[in-house]
């Protein structure tokens, strides 16, 4: 078997073995493959894709490259696959685990126009996003939540991949995506998990059929690693909630469960918290539901959140918002916002410093968006639309205004597009 006889299978589009996929993956990370090699292979996957098996393979192949957590209880996760003002994960894991579900999440930084999740509790005074491996499983045990970020030895071949991916013009394959998510998922200890597929301007899936084919090719990917999977399809056409930035986010997810907070971020994060007790629990989603608003109710999912921040060191009350520079974007014309261009809007935040262009880039936890019209509200000329945080001299009022578009009629808008099981 060689590395030239497998791009040359594939090249063809023939179906590559398992055999074939674990030779390429484990030499590519024990460095006995050259990138030039890869990076072919890869091209000719984007080109003429991967099935189902093929796809699962390489998941496996992936997720065995390095170090795998297995838990000696059932843990439940969630994953998004990006989006501008997504902040769910700050709501819907102390949600989960108010409900005698353990939640094992392991996050990542954001890069480009989407949020990380790790940066936002990072913007948090204190909070320690890395713990031994014992610390991690030990906090899990005792308040069935714990949320790090990823470490180097968890699916080490994604890691290698994804960067040739980034400069070879080969990310935008679904096969390569969905090995990419579920490699670290799988090699995390995830027994139960739901992915939240994002889809429009402000996602890596711009369009609904796109967006579903993932969701199925994770699902199946999943439910193969004998992990309780299902995805939901959600709207990224405008950001979710009203603040876009670290600690704008955090301060938002607090909002929510305190039972205020934006009418989206707080739907679809019940939505989200009820398929993930739904599975754990193996229960109808009515029920599952009926506990989820209970615990918001209640506020038992707002102690557990302030419970988790502690037992990570962090300190909420010490949360600074104090940026030096605002800038008001004001309506010109009168009508209902029809479209947003939720990508640039992202990057606008990350040029207010709220977020990364490169993976050096310092973020600056103050810098964001705070939204105060979104699709379809009606505004009049000179109406206030969005306000800029910044501590850079920068004016991108201009820039926010030609990301949006006004007109006449409102438009048709749903939030939950579809659920995949």
């Amino acid at each position: 078997m060689t590395m030239y006889d497998i791009i040359e299978k594939k090249k063809n589009n023939l179906k590559l073995t398992k055999e074939e996929i674990s030779f390429f993956v484990s030499g590519y990370v024990n460095n006995e493959i050259p990138d030039y090699q890869v990076s072919s292979l890869l091209m000719a996957i984007v080109l003429n894709g991967m099935n189902d098996e093929e796809t699962t393979n390489l998941t496996i192949a992936m997720a065995n490259s390095g170090d795998k957590i297995k838990f000696n209880f059932n843990a439940a996760d969630k994953h998004s696959t990006g989006g501008v003002g997504d902040k769910t994960t700050l709501i819907v894991a102390p949600i989960v685990a108010s409900l005698d579900c353990k939640v094992a999440k392991m996050s990542g930084r954001g890069l480009g126009f989407t949020g990380g999740t790790i940066d936002k509790l990072e913007s948090i005074p204190g909070f320690k996003v890395q713990l031994t491996d014992d610390d991690f499983i030990n906090q899990i045990n005792n308040i069935n939540i714990a949320l790090i970020s990823q470490t180097k030895n968890i699916a080490p071949a994604d890691k290698k991949i994804y960067a040739l991916r980034d400069v070879t013009a080969t990310v935008d394959s679904i096969p390569l995506i969905a090995s990419s998510i579920m490699s670290k998922k799988i090699a995390s200890g995830a027994s139960n998990l739901v992915l939240d597929v994002k889809v429009g301007t402000g996602a890596f899936m711009k369009n609904i059929e796109d967006a579903k084919k993932l969701a199925i090719t994770m699902v199946n990917i999943g439910k193969n690693a004998n992990i309780n999977t299902l995805a939901v399809l959600s709207n990224m056409n405008q950001p979710l909630g009203n603040n876009i930035g670290n600690v704008l986010e955090v301060k938002e997810a607090i909002e929510v469960l305190e039972g205020n907070g934006p009418i989206d971020l707080k739907e679809l994060s019940i939505e989200l918290a009820t398929y993930m007790v739904s599975l754990y629990k193996n229960i109808d989603y009515n029920l599952a539901k009926q506990e989820v608003l209970k615990t918001l109710e209640s506020k038992q999912a707002l102690n557990k959140f302030h419970q988790f921040i502690n037992a990570q060191g962090g300190n909420i009350e010490k949360i600074s918002f104090n940026p030096k520079y605002e800038y008001k974007v004001y309506s010109k014309k009168q009508g209902y916002i029809t479209k947003m261009n939720t990508e640039e809007i992202g990057k606008i935040a990350s040029l207010l410093g709220a977020g990364r262009m490169t993976k050096d880039d310092i973020i600056d936890y103050e810098a964001g968006i705070i939204l105060n019209k979104k699709i379809n509200y009606y505004v009049k000329e000179n109406d206030l639309l969005a306000t800029l945080y910044t501590n850079k001299e920068i004016d991108l009022t201009n820039d926010y205004l030609k990301a949006i578009e006004i007109t006449e009629q409102p438009i048709e808008n749903e939030l939950i597009i579809e659920v995949i099981k």
